[in-house]
């Protein structure tokens, strides 16, 4: 009766190997899916990589094509847009309407135009007061500290209308405000990282 037994011992016995090794452990699953969670990381970090290779080579081509000054880019756009067209335009290509912080960028940025489109003798800028009439701000709703009016044309005219502001390379670089639905060429800025 002892030899019955044996054969059902070893069937029951290389049942529960069998099973026992068809299905992983629960700590070797735990280590496959932190393993896992670790390539899923990689990968990520793999495309975050790329894509700021993308976005520094797209830079490196405007730099080439526009100016570098102040930490930034800038390029002029010679086809006429409304205002918040020519903003959308800057976003797409990663960046925005320039706006000049000092003097002596304001200059470089009339200079710049002069230069790169020259039947242009005004181009939109990054500054509004569309939200708060007489509130200049930003294209990031930043207020703005540095204004080059044109005073001798009674710039701004304080208009709900004219709500967006234009560089006027033919005054100077002098600023006035415009409707926002003209067509006016314009100057991207991109910030260098």
């Amino acid at each position: 009766m002892a030899r019955p037994a044996l054969p059902v011992l070893l069937v029951l016995c290389l049942s529960l190997l069998h099973f026992s090794c068809g299905r992983p452990s629960r700590t070797r699953k735990a280590v496959s899916a932190a393993e896992e969670e670790d390539v899923k990381s990689q990968i990520e970090k793999l495309w975050q990589e790329v894509n700021s290779l993308k976005e520094m080579q797209a830079l490196q081509t405007v730099c080439l094509r526009g100016i570098k000054s102040h930490r930034k880019c800038y390029l002029t756009i010679e086809e006429p847009k409304h205002y918040h067209e020519a903003n959308e335009d800057c976003i797409a290509q990663g960046g925005t309407l320039a706006t000049p912080r000092d003097m002596m960028e304001n200059n470089e940025l009339r200079d710049y135009a002069k230069r790169s489109a020259p039947g242009s003798k005004d181009l939109w800028i990054g500054v509004a007061d569309i939200v708060k009439e007489g509130q200049y701000v930003d294209v990031n709703s930043f207020p703005v500290s540095f204004v080059n009016w044109d005073r001798s044309k009674k710039q701004p005219t304080g208009t709900k209308r004219e709500s967006c502001v234009v560089l006027s390379v033919s005054a100077q670089g002098k600023w006035y405000d415009e409707v926002c639905r003209s067509l006016k060429t314009y100057i991207c800025e991109y910030v260098i990282p």
